[in-house]
């Protein structure tokens, strides 16, 4: 097969940076060059190609139509390389896989569980990120992510999203709900929680201490579902974790919205029960992502495959 003779990659690289990025700077940050170089890639790279590329405006810069037809194909391109680059240099070593995940779903979810696989495959070494980060399903074009391959090194990543991610292979692990979770001890008082209204007597945790309006928290969505109109949901113990509302929940400080299936080990433990079986849907799922790539390795489907099997118990 003939194939046509390319541009000098440094230059490609460059220009799917830029294109990525908007910027010229960003791209010769990421890529550890000055803005001079990457100035200098571009500026050859139009040559060859004798087209314009970038259309450089006061406030930055914008793609011209050939350029914004390319970049799909470009980044696909580079995410395979990459992905060869990876294969080569695993070629005889052992099977290993990355899995990346939020903090919450790694320790509360799959650290528990993970035992289970390691077991089924001893020859596979794994390795697992914790990014912190929430994703939206629906992102602006300069955040979007393509697959699971713009986390470094993660070969499948777990998003906890409000929107099927993109990604070219995608499966639902599982919707999240949220019920009204404390210890036992608080359950049976004094002063009991008999009754939902009986919350007006208890501290109320907020696991979403990132948002600022309180009237607009997960707790005041709760309480106008359970018709519950006189206890104010700007009360109570805030955290900038939900993990560390459980944790307080645990200790008997007041009631926690949480997820039963987060929570399993407290409530196995006796630490934490449901104080009432008023379940809210919330509008974000689980979802794990993979790339196509990936997904031809023998270890991450083997992953994937007991990942939607434990998902789906």
């Amino acid at each position: 097969m003939s194939v046509p003779r390319l541009p000098p990659l440094n230059a490609l690289r460059a220009f799917e940076a830029v294109a990525r990025h908007r910027s010229f700077r960003r791209a010769a940050e990421e890529l550890f060059v000055t803005p001079g170089a990457i100035s200098h890639q571009i500026k050859l790279l139009e040559e060859q190609l004798g087209l314009v590329l970038f259309e450089r405006r006061n406030r930055g810069i914008e793609l011209t139509d050939a350029a914004q037809a390319a970049l799909p194909r470009f980044q696909q391109s580079f995410e395979i390389l990459g992905q060869a680059v990876s294969e080569l240099r695993r070629y005889g070593q052992t099977p290993y896989l990355t899995i990346g995940g939020t903090p919450t779903f790694v320790s509360r979810w799959l650290m528990p569980r993970l035992q289970g696989f390691l077991q089924e495959h001893a020859e596979i070494d794994v390795r697992v990120l914790a990014s912190g980060e929430l994703f939206a399903g629906r992102l602006p074009a300069d955040r979007a992510w393509r697959s699971a391959a713009d986390l470094p090194d993660t070969d499948i990543d777990i998003r906890f999203s409000n929107g099927r991610p993109a990604g070219e292979f995608v499966d639902l692990l599982f919707a999240v709900e949220v019920v009204p979770m404390c210890h036992p001890r608080l359950i049976a008082g004094p002063p009991p929680l008999a009754a939902p209204s009986d919350l007006r007597h208890h501290t109320l945790l907020h696991g979403d201490g990132r948002n600022a309006d309180r009237s607009r928290s997960i707790w005041a969505r709760w309480l106008r579902l359970a018709g519950l109109t006189d206890i104010d949901p700007r009360h109570g113990l805030q955290f900038d974790h939900s993990r560390l509302a459980l944790e307080a929940a645990a200790d008997g400080l007041g009631v926690v919205l949480a997820t039963p299936r987060l929570a399993a080990a407290e409530m196995a433990d006796r630490k934490v029960a449901i104080a009432f079986p008023i379940a809210m849907p919330l509008d974000m799922a689980y979802y794990a992502v993979a790339s196509d790539a990936a997904m031809k390795r023998t270890e991450v489907a083997a992953f994937r495959a007991w990942l939607i099997e434990e998902a789906s118990r």
